[in-house]
């Protein structure tokens, strides 16, 4: 099983370690890309304040992210799992699992991100401010900026399972899965059961909750249609639509009754 994370905005301050070694981040074949955006964002935010704050879409009470992001290659770096906080990452708690949930989270979580790609949850980064919506000066919309290394890489990274797709819009934008991939993939959405719609704050906690459950209990399912048994099995409510064509991703929703 691939599980396949956004980013959070809000990120723990980097560690006091050995910096960051780009050449030693899971899926090697997004080195170069990750470097590009790396050697531009570090060069914006050096260069002028005001254009880098404007650029990365950053408030006036943000200007500090400008200053952290030029000691990206400085700075010491953590376990990504432990850069990435925010409502999603707090209800996933890695750092409480067991020690066999956490080695099955370093093998199945895979996080999006505008600045590199996507990493493992054990990838040591620094902590950094640059959000897949963002277009920089010298490489443009970062969406468009991964499409063609993400499509090199991330089918393989897929292997043979279920890609489990909790991304949100931005990040989707950089890699779709297609084909025999899109297949065995089920996006989720979660819904508020009364009202039918999405609200953003429990959203994301449920699906740091249901990332966490599937991780506790070592549940493994084959794909799309064995994941909504293994939800409901969880206590989780389903309502599950399989594709009316081949090579299309399952779409789930999973119904909440309560707002927390």
């Amino acid at each position: 099983m691939l599980v396949l994370l956004p980013p959070s905005e809000g990120k723990a301050a980097s560690g006091r370690g050995a910096p960051l070694k780009t050449g030693s981040l899971s899926l090697p074949g997004l080195t170069a890309a990750r470097e590009a955006v790396l050697g531009e964002l570090v060069e914006l935010c050096a260069g002028d304040e005001e254009k880098a704050r404007e650029v990365l879409g950053l408030s006036e009470g943000l200007r500090g992210e400008v200053a952290k992001n030029t000691e990206l290659l400085t700075a010491g770096a953590r376990p990504a799992g432990e850069i990435y906080t925010g409502v999603l990452y707090d209800a996933l708690d890695l750092a409480s699992l067991d020690a066999a949930a956490r080695r099955r989270a370093a093998r199945s979580l895979l996080v999006f991100s505008g600045l590199w790609g996507a990493v493992r949850v054990t990838d040591r980064i620094p902590s950094y401010r640059c959000s897949m919506g963002v277009k920089l000066p010298g490489l443009g919309a970062l969406g468009a900026h991964w499409r063609a290394p993400m499509a090199e890489v991330l089918p393989e990274a897929a292997g043979n399972g279920l890609v489990l797709d909790l991304r949100s819009a931005a990040y989707a934008a950089a890699w779709k899965p297609k084909g025999e991939v899109a297949s065995r993939t089920a996006t989720v959405r979660v819904l508020h059961a009364p009202t039918r719609k999405v609200v953003s704050h429990f959203n994301k906690a449920t699906k740091g909750r249901i990332v966490r459950s599937l991780l506790a209990s070592g549940t493994a399912p084959e794909g799309p249609a064995e994941l909504v048994e293994a939800l409901r099995d969880l206590g989780y409510e389903v309502a599950a639509e399989a594709p009316a064509k081949g090579g299309r991703p399952w779409s789930l929703d999973v119904l909440v009754h309560e707002v927390h």
